[in-house]
């Protein structure tokens, strides 16, 4: 039995979604989906019933491409409302979420508990000297602009920086609940939770949508052996205070090798490889 984990699916790209759908079946494996599924509720849809049906259990937790709201999508909704319309369709497919008790990996001892989170961005991925009120324009003067600045909607929050803080309380809380000192974590994010994991070598300015400074500690301060992430695109291991942090995103197919399958994409996270 492994624990296995893959993120940014990008399933409005059509080989990504063949490859998908010829992937075998791995019922004793539990798989963690870090997000970016589908920017469309009919596709993240149609993607949590074939995994639920290949996977002892689903960890899913929420991409920005999964939170925008296309307008020419009837069914989706904006803001906090689609990522609730998310969570509910994971729970339709007894796939767990960021709102999910964190379960706990069979047999394990001391207890490992598998942590789906969600805590956004606030555009604090940035070097000191540039100030928070000129953080987009910085992005901007390099050509970058992300698209969430138009279709990835705070409401009601009046921000997207609001509504990240309010996450990133709401989940460390939940975390502390779980960190006593005979547990360990296997903690689930979307994004990096440090900035120097942070490596676009052609986009750097890029930074500001790859998530917050407020969770740079968080392997630290809570007992967490592993952290999973994706958003960047670029595959890999990388160790922070002995604490092994796996970027597992699978990608455009620009980004992979779509003839290859999305198999050799799977990483296992537990037992570690």
């Amino acid at each position: 039995m492994k624990l296995l984990a893959i993120s940014d699916l990008h399933l409005n790209h059509e080989a990504n979604w063949a490859a998908l759908s010829r992937m075998p079946a791995f019922p004793k494996d539990w798989l963690i989906v870090a997000g970016d599924v589908a920017e469309k509720i009919q596709d993240f849809r149609r993607a949590m019933d074939l995994l639920s049906h290949r996977f002892g259990k689903i960890f899913w937790t929420p991409g920005n491409h999964d939170l925008w709201t296309i307008p020419s999508d009837s069914e989706s909704k904006r803001g906090l409302a689609k990522y609730f319309q998310l969570v509910q369709i994971c729970r339709d497919f007894g796939v767990l979420t960021p709102e999910d008790a964190f379960v706990q990996w069979p047999n394990s001892d001391p207890p490992l508990f598998i942590a789906p989170t969600f805590t956004l961005y606030d555009y604090s991925f940035r070097p000191e000297e540039v100030l928070a009120d000129e953080a987009l324009a910085w992005a901007e003067a390099s050509g970058v602009v992300a698209t969430d600045e138009v279709i990835l909607h705070p409401d009601p929050y009046p921000s997207r920086q609001a509504w990240c803080a309010v996450r990133c309380r709401y989940t460390e809380a939940r975390l502390a609940e779980t960190a006593v000192s005979t547990n360990q974590l296997i903690l689930i994010n979307h994004y990096p939770l440090r900035y120097d994991l942070v490596n676009l070598r052609l986009i750097p300015r890029f930074s500001l949508w790859c998530g917050t400074k407020l969770t740079e500690d968080w392997h630290m301060r809570f007992p967490v052996t592993a952290v999973v992430y994706g958003h960047l695109h670029i595959r890999g291991t990388q160790f922070r205070d002995g604490v092994r942090f796996e970027e597992v995103s699978l990608g455009y197919p620009q980004n992979w090798q779509p003839e290859r399958g999305i198999e050799p994409y799977l990483r296992q996270i537990w037992p570690p490889p």
